[in-house]
């Protein structure tokens, strides 16, 4: 496919906590771009004016410069924008999940991947989706937050004990990845773990621990795709069972019965829907024992590496990883 006119600007790196893994998402992006014909330039945006003018620089482990937050806004000012039809969003976590990058691509008027300021923004903000999901009668585990300056953990094991006890999950409120994640089988486990969450996040939620299956669906075009199930060789679906290749098994479409399918891909699609989202997304859910469906978060920049989850639901339905990347670009543009 030629698309010779279309100026996109790929987006990488940024200043999360998940930077090297935007990296790894946004090597595959460019790749199939090229591929696709698009005219493409990088900017890492936690670099601010100073872009590397090397494409290798991009991608590597090691920054080329000094990387920080306070530069999107030198980047999103400068020429380096000039000229672009649409900015691919690449980035993962804090400032490009959140609706951040997506409110200065606005101010600017350059169009970008994915859903709108508003739906980035409520699903990043994990216990204000969960608030959303029980609005609309989506099923989630119960939960608790807390803001990192008032942490009193004598209250959170009294308020775990009395809500849902043990084994629980505490992780930061707006992070992915499981950056900052820990389960807790028992109390004294409790004040290392949120000290970890608060390291990444001015808020700290904690989950009852739902013991199930690992689900997922990937939205494009309003579309649900086939729902695939994780098999990760932990018993948590980490860091290291996501980004590291045969760490986890992936079955899709998943072994479970069909109506049960169905059901998950049709509250995947409340899900986004209700949160405002577009373009495409991924849902997370469990599935317990007694076939409960948990729907725990929606990523509204899925990762798009070589072990990422959408474009193995995407290959399920005869869809390459190059026309996965270009329908997102048609869909945005």
């Amino acid at each position: 496919m030629n698309n010779p006119k279309l100026r996109i600007a790929l987006l990488v790196g940024g200043a999360s906590p998940e930077r090297e893994v935007s990296k790894l998402s946004s090597l595959s992006i460019y790749n199939a771009l090229i591929s696709l014909g698009y005219e493409v330039v990088l900017i890492d945006p936690a670099y601010g004016k100073n872009q590397p003018d090397v494409i290798e620089a991009f991608f590597s482990k090691k920054d080329f410069s000094e990387i920080s937050s306070r530069n999107y806004i030198d980047a999103i000012n400068s020429n380096i924008f000039d000229k672009v039809d649409l900015a691919f969003l690449g980035l993962h976590g804090k400032w490009g999940e959140d609706g951040t990058i997506q409110s200065l691509l606005e101010f600017r008027g350059i169009k970008y991947t994915g859903s709108n300021v508003i739906a980035s923004a409520n699903a990043m903000d994990k216990a204000m989706s969960k608030v959303i999901f029980r609005y609309f009668n989506i099923n989630t585990a119960d939960w608790l937050v807390y803001d990192k300056k008032n942490i009193n953990t004598g209250l959170i094991k009294k308020d775990i004990e009395t809500g849902f006890g043990y084994p629980c999950v505490i992780k930061p409120n707006d992070q992915g990845s499981t950056v900052g994640l820990t389960v807790c089988k028992e109390s004294g486990e409790v004040e290392k773990a949120v000290q970890i969450a608060s390291q990444f996040s001015d808020k700290v939620l904690i989950e009852d621990y739902i013991d199930g299956r690992e689900l997922t669906v990937a939205i494009i075009n309003n579309e649900a795709m086939p729902v695939l199930e994780i098999k990760p060789k932990h018993d948590l679906y980490d860091y290291e069972c996501k980004y590291t290749t045969g760490m986890s098994e992936y079955v899709v479409p998943a072994d479970i019965p069909k109506h049960i399918s169905k059901k998950i891909q049709g509250e995947s699609l409340k899900v986004f829907n209700k949160l405002g989202c577009s373009v495409y997304g991924r849902i997370d859910f469990k599935l317990s024992s007694d076939n409960q469906i948990y729907c725990f978060e929606a990523n509204t920049l899925p990762g798009m590496t070589s072990t990422s989850l959408v474009p193995k639901m995407a290959k399920a339905i005869g869809v390459s990883f190059d026309e996965l990347i270009d329908r997102i670009i048609k869909l945005s543009i």
